[in-house]
């Protein structure tokens, strides 16, 4: 066969050409399915504790969470890490189980303990979100002309970016590497002391100015009635 085709170079590249010809035809005539899911189902439960060192993370906040996710269907593994002030539970789940259904099955569990954990992560709240820590994609906003500042982009991109990128289908979760506007007390004690004021006194009194006002505007005036 080998000595055929030597013999015959013309008659081997056209074979070559027809078969490079058939092959470029099919690959833009096949039908191309869809790939199978082949990454196991992970769903990320995010709380923050501000001022919590880790080891008060883990017992108050990450305890509380693992136990509860006990018991749920197709649970394969759960991981933890907890940091000071921030605390993220990964439950990986297996094939069998829709992405759908084990979001809805880790928010049911997560109510039931939510009262057990401490004011504060309450009140900031805990996220549930299906996707991993793994980052498949980084960008930055930066200034070209230099008009914009390091905490006015931040802002910004709290601000009119990251609500339509996690509505951006097969977006799982954002991570802003950078911070906005924010306040920053430094408490005296001496002062303190003196005045006979409590940390709670002050973030209580910082929560009552910080307050959002709607105004109501009507397009019709009505005069003031009076007795004449």
């Amino acid at each position: 066969m080998a000595r055929f085709f030597i013999h015959r170079p013309v008659f081997a590249w056209v074979i070559a050409f027809v078969t490079m010809l058939v092959g470029a035809l099919g690959l833009s005539s096949l039908p191309i399915e869809q790939y199978p899911q082949i990454a196991p189902t992970t769903v990320r439960v995010s709380a923050g504790y501000n001022g919590a060192s880790a080891e008060i993370v883990e017992s108050s906040v990450t305890t509380v969470i693992e136990d509860a996710m006990t018991g749920l269907d197709g649970l394969s593994y759960m991981t933890s890490n907890s940091t000071p002030g921030s605390a993220s539970i990964s439950l990986t789940f297996d094939d069998t189980v829709d992405a759908d259904i084990a979001q809805v099955q880790v928010q049911n569990k997560l109510q039931l303990v939510t009262s057990q954990l401490p004011d504060i992560v309450q009140q900031s709240g805990v996220s549930v979100s299906r996707s991993t820590s793994s980052i498949l994609l980084v960008g930055a906003l930066t200034s070209s002309d230099g008009r914009y500042s390091t905490v006015e982009l931040g802002d910004l991109t709290a601000q009119m970016i990251e609500d339509p990128v996690k509505r951006t289908p097969g977006v799982g979760s954002i991570n802003t590497f950078g911070s906005g506007y924010a306040m920053r007390i430094w408490l005296d004690p001496m002062k303190m002391a003196q005045y006979q004021v409590t940390p709670a006194d002050v973030t209580s009194a910082v929560s009552e100015q910080n307050s959002n006002v709607t105004v109501a505007v009507s397009g019709r005036s009505q005069p003031p009635r009076g007795n004449a």
